[in-house]
């Protein structure tokens, strides 16, 4: 008795010299070691249940386009406004071994692919599904940022929530997910969180929580094809269309945004996979809830164009086999590796649905009424019998004729846009990349925009591979390009890339950013938008004159201006 008076006394003393911010600690560890749910038990103050208000919370963030930072350092400064202290961190810089000592910690995070968390977020995510991690003091709540066109829809959001609950967090709010147009939504979010934070007597905080309303549906136009040409000449290696697509009336969007479109697998495709499962295609089959028959399911449903490595590892599971090799169609795997008896519908399941796919807009909406213009590489790759296979979305859009009807979505990209028009913008867009910037080009030639424009574009030959060469040289001479770099890898023996020219440029596009240029990549992911950024970061900093640690600085300050913006896949 005597041990337990002294412990009692100790706590007391402590209590006594502890900050607000340390019993509101103390509440929530002993609200989860208790099993008490968030919001569930009140310090007492004067007789009364009153939840106690926590004044300072950790806002985390997992990125891909950098949407999730640019929304959570919004929502920070609002909540800073009214009062708080927040923690404001990206998931690629947060310490994990802090996560258990959280007490209150909400995360945004948008979803990539089929259904995966942001690359920056992987460690965190693998972190929160380990079995022996106690989160048992954490409070915590998830806004997801995703695109209800894809059928994941907000998965890692959702994940999230579902592997902190598994590890004893206590759920403050419902996870909340947010289609392309989300300010509102996540505003909403944030009030019902910081109402949560300062408290209620009425009742418990998860109660109070409104599950977000439903995302407003796409609208869906039909378009006909009206152009479609291959911009490369022979004997390039590549193939990329120019398509042009026309609309009754007009189509809503800016550019910068992408159109979204759902193909269908091949007609000789479907006939080959039927043949190999020994059907024609008239049986009926439930396929994820839908019921309809084998061929439609086949034609307009499943992915069996391009199988991915989840595909094929769910197959090989089920049919006991070992699959090894390059990446292949589903008639390529059914004839080389037979699912022997293997229920049908248990094939089907595995396979993925088909999603939509994102192109960026090539037009102006200023310069190019009721037109919707792409441009599209066919994509291929090796496959298990030796052959080039291609792309689903590519190779469907590649191949429509002149006048084909086709029908389309808008997919807002609101981290990509043109500044305003007196301010000078760096482009750089190898390849397909471009594809925007024409749309950019266009739209402020059209408008008048004052701003200079600076284009570095890539490709692999001068002759076969200069995309829009015509269209950018006529840009040229009348002024609405001010400058054009290109660098073409393969017309020499050492290889020239976009990189390149902007460290040959180091002086003047320093000079450009220093006058408030903004700078835009778009193009592939890895390596190029990496090896863009980090040429970026070393004409920063010997330009500038600056640390390693200040030219990160300045190109964070770039991002959170608005001023560096990515576009890449």
């Amino acid at each position: 008795m005597t041990d337990i008076n002294q412990r009692v006394g100790s706590f007391i003393n402590f209590l006594e010299t502890a900050s607000r911010e340390d019993l509101v600690w103390i509440h929530g560890y002993l609200s989860g070691k208790l099993g008490f749910s968030g919001g569930q038990t009140a310090l007492p103050a004067g007789g009364a249940d009153v939840a106690p208000k926590v004044s300072r919370f950790t806002l985390a963030y997992g990125t891909e386009t950098g949407n999730s930072k640019k929304l959570a350092t919004a929502l920070a400064k609002k909540a800073k406004a009214a009062g708080f202290q927040v923690k404001l961190v990206g998931l690629d810089q947060y310490r994990l071994k802090d996560l258990s000592k959280e007490s209150h910690f909400f995360l945004i995070v948008s979803t990539q692919g089929d259904g995966e968390p942001p690359q920056a977020a992987l460690n965190f995510f693998e972190a929160i599904q380990q079995a022996d991690l106690d989160l048992s003091a954490v409070h915590f709540a998830v806004l997801g940022l995703g695109d209800t066109a894809y059928p994941q829809f907000c998965q890692a959001a959702i994940d999230a929530d579902n592997h902190l609950v598994a590890r004893g967090a206590q759920r403050l709010l419902p996870v909340v997910k947010c289609d392309t147009i989300y300010e509102e939504e996540a505003d909403k979010w944030l009030a019902d969180v910081l109402k949560t934070l300062e408290g209620s007597s009425s009742s418990p905080a998860v109660t109070q929580a409104v599950l977000p309303s439903p995302a407003p549906s796409k609208e869906v136009y039909l378009g006909e094809v009206i152009t479609n040409i291959n911009l490369n000449d022979a004997p390039s290696s590549k193939e990329t269309h120019h398509i042009e697509i026309r609309c009754e009336g007009d189509i809503d969007y800016a550019p910068g945004d992408a159109a979204g479109f759902v193909p269908a697998n091949p007609v000789a495709l479907v006939d080959r996979v039927l043949g190999l499962l020994g059907s024609d295609g008239e049986e009926t089959v439930t396929v994820r809830g839908l019921t309809q028959s084998l061929r439609e399911t086949l034609s307009t449903k499943v992915n069996i164009a391009f199988l991915s490595e989840r595909v094929i590892r769910k197959y090989a599971e089920l049919t006991f086999l070992t699959i090894e090799g390059p990446r292949m169609s589903f008639d390529q795997l059914l004839q080389i590796h037979p699912p022997g008896s293997v229920d049908r519908a248990a094939l089907l399941e595995i396979l993925d649905p088909i999603a939509p796919r994102l192109y960026s807009i090539a037009s102006s909406p200023a310069s190019h009424p009721s037109e919707l213009h792409l441009t599209v590489a066919l994509h291929n790759f090796p496959t298990g019998d030796g052959s080039l296979g291609s792309g689903l979305c590519s190779a469907y859009l590649n191949q429509l004729p002149e006048g084909a009807p086709i029908e389309f979505h808008i997919h807002r990209n609101r981290s990509f846009k043109l500044p305003t028009p007196e301010r000078d913008i760096i482009m750089v867009g190898p390849g397909t990349g471009v594809a925007p910037f024409r749309s950019f080009l266009f739209e402020r030639d059209a408008l008048g925009a004052s701003g200079r424009n600076w284009l570095f574009f890539g490709e692999r030959n001068f002759v076969t591979d200069f995309l829009y060469q015509t269209e950018l040289q006529d840009f040229l001479k009348t002024g609405v390009l001010y400058r054009l770099d290109a660098a073409f890898s393969r017309d020499q023996e050492e290889k020239i890339y976009v990189q390149d020219r902007l460290r040959e440029n180091s002086a003047e596009l320093f000079q450009w950013l220093e006058g408030g240029a903004s700078f835009y990549v778009c193009g592939a992911k890895t390596p190029m938008s990496f090896d863009v950024e980090n040429t970026l970061l070393q004409i920063i900093q010997n330009e500038g004159k600056l640390t390693a640690d200040q030219a990160q600085s300045y190109l964070d300050q770039l991002v959170e201006d608005g001023r560096y913006l990515k576009d890449v896949y």
